[in-house]
């Protein structure tokens, strides 16, 4: 088999995975991340079915299994508070949930040493022949590959560069959200807690850090077009929503402005006719994101880089691409499915 030069954008499950699974096939892989470092920051992800394969493949099933959560459900609350119903664990956490952190160090820490990263760096332009591919970059270096590969997250540069602008990739949920972490004034043990209520839904759970409370303010918007905005104004956008609340609503959107990791983002789904032209390929939230209320992102980065590095291990990369979307896309649709269902469940508006 000939060795590939290969560029992956975004270095995330999706991308770390895939440059694992390349290079053992023999290709050389750069991977470029605009982020400055390898981020440590985000919610837990969690694993389900066929992921744990993967997770076995690449020789850290293990490792991930000592960094579990233990979650052990979700009560479901009433506008006053007053426990109406609980989920178990898996609605939330899947059948293994750990920090979304300890998935991206244990995944770098296996690809380091024969990928390069080039942090800080994300790519401009993408030009393709029937040869190659060529990619500028935001530090002002130019270079030739064989394939790219987008897997750089819902707001993909590489499919807004070769596919299609957000505008017409994205499908909007109805919700949006503001998530942060604060002390744990309720004392949950490994347990959450959602309350909805006219639209907005509040999400709390406690799980690798006995004293933090992770916090998420969900509510209902038309748009994703907060994401792009100042956190000023996300915080101003959530505190609208959730105005005239009472519970422990007033003290948990004061603690949001104190909260240094405050994150903000919009539940959206991507919807492409193909994953794959010519030379350059999406995996992942980039090609076929379910919605972050579905639970099943991690799932699908991991399915996805192994469907993408076996076939390109038997096939050229047209057919490749081929077998790899047929593989996966009614495993997305289904998955896409539920997300709609997921975001209506937080106060999203569901979609047939």
């Amino acid at each position: 088999m000939t060795s590939l030069n290969v560029l992956i954008s975004g270095a995330g499950v999706a991308g770390t995975t895939l440059a694992e699974l390349l290079t053992r096939s023999g290709h050389r892989v750069t991977l470029v991340e605009r982020a400055p470092t390898l981020r440590h920051t985000g919610y837990a992800v969690d694993f389900r079915g066929a992921a744990f394969d993967v997770l076995s493949e690449l020789g850290i099933l293990e490792s991930v299994r000592r960094h579990d959560t233990k979650m052990t459900g979700t009560a479901i609350l009433d506008r006053d508070g007053t426990q109406v119903d609980h989920l178990p664990a898996e609605a939330f956490a899947g059948e293994l949930e750990v920090p979304k952190h300890v998935l991206n160090e244990l995944l770098y820490a296996l690809t380091v040493d024969h990928v390069e990263y080039r942090f800080g760096t994300s790519i401009t332009s993408l030009t393709q022949t029937e040869t190659e591919v060529t990619a500028e970059l935001t530090d002002g270096t130019a270079a030739t590959y064989d394939l790219v590969f987008g897997a750089d997250g819902v707001y993909s540069k590489v499919r807004q560069l070769a596919f299609a602008p957000h505008s017409v990739a994205l499908q909007h949920l109805g919700l949006s959200g503001a998530g942060f972490t604060m002390p744990n004034f309720l004392a949950l043990d490994h347990s959450g807690l959602l309350r909805a209520v006219n639209g907005t839904a509040v999400y709390l759970f406690n799980s690798a850090d006995p004293d933090r409370l992770t916090v998420s303010l969900s509510f209902g918007t038309p748009s994703g077009a907060l994401d792009r905005l100042a956190r000023a104004d996300q915080e101003a956008a959530t505190r609208t929503a959730f105005a005239g609340d009472t519970w422990h609503t007033p003290r948990l959107l004061e603690a949001m402005s104190e909260a240094s990791d405050f994150y903000f983002s919009s539940n959206a789904q991507v919807h492409l006719d193909s994953w794959a032209t010519g030379r350059i390929a999406l995996l992942g939230d980039a090609g076929y994101c379910a919605a972050p209320a579905a639970g099943m992102g991690t799932s699908q980065a991991l399915l996805g880089a192994r469907s993408l590095a076996r076939h390109l291990a038997t096939a050229d990369h047209a057919e490749a691409f081929a077998r790899y979307e047929a593989e996966l896309r009614p495993y997305v649709t289904e998955n896409q499915t539920n997300g709609r269902s997921a975001a209506a469940l937080f106060g999203g508006a569901q979609e047939d």
